[in-house]
């Protein structure tokens, strides 16, 4: 059995027009922080940390080199038994949002590998059993996204996603 060290739970601002996409550490009623949710807040933060882009991914920006990453990876495995976070979400930055006739593929099938990626590790450490994923298009410049993590044959947690793109789409 895999235990997971207790975590602090963070919280999204989602109260429009304050909408934000920071999180803050939330606090019980006597004042310790409330760690129920370690592993919403594990997947949290693998899905919006920005993984380290192959050599031959497309980088949002092509006049750059900076493939991301985190720092905190280097050598994690040897260090702590741990595995590289992150999802490479980020590279979506600046693509428009295609259908499968696209050049590269759908931008829905990406998002969709990205997060499966960026999964993965719980399942191969027994952290949860199995996950399912969701992807919908639901207009021309957003998809959600809905990440269901299972310890056993129950749910263990539940996240909605909203991806939103800029760039003009077909």
């Amino acid at each position: 059995m895999v235990l997971i060290p207790t975590d602090i739970r963070f919280v999204q601002n989602d109260q429009f027009p304050k909408y934000s996409v920071t999180t803050d550490w939330q606090l019980l009623d006597d004042g310790t922080l409330d760690d129920t949710m370690a592993l919403a807040t594990a997947v949290v933060v693998a899905l919006g940390t920005d993984a380290l882009a192959s050599v031959d991914d497309r980088l949002p920006d092509p006049d750059s080199t900076d493939r991301g990453g985190w720092w905190g990876d280097m050598d994690a495995d040897t260090i702590w038994n741990g595995w590289p976070i992150g999802s490479k979400l980020w590279l979506l930055r600046r693509s428009a949002i295609e259908g499968t006739d696209a050049k590269f593929g759908a931008t829905q099938t990406w998002v969709m590998n990205y997060i499966m990626d960026s999964i993965q590790p719980f399942i191969d450490r027994k952290i949860a059993s199995r996950y399912e994923i969701l992807s919908v298009r639901v207009d021309k410049q957003r998809i959600d996204a809905v990440v269901r993590l299972f310890r056993g044959p129950r749910t263990s947690i539940d996240l909605s996603y909203q991806a939103l793109w800029d760039g003009m789409t077909q």
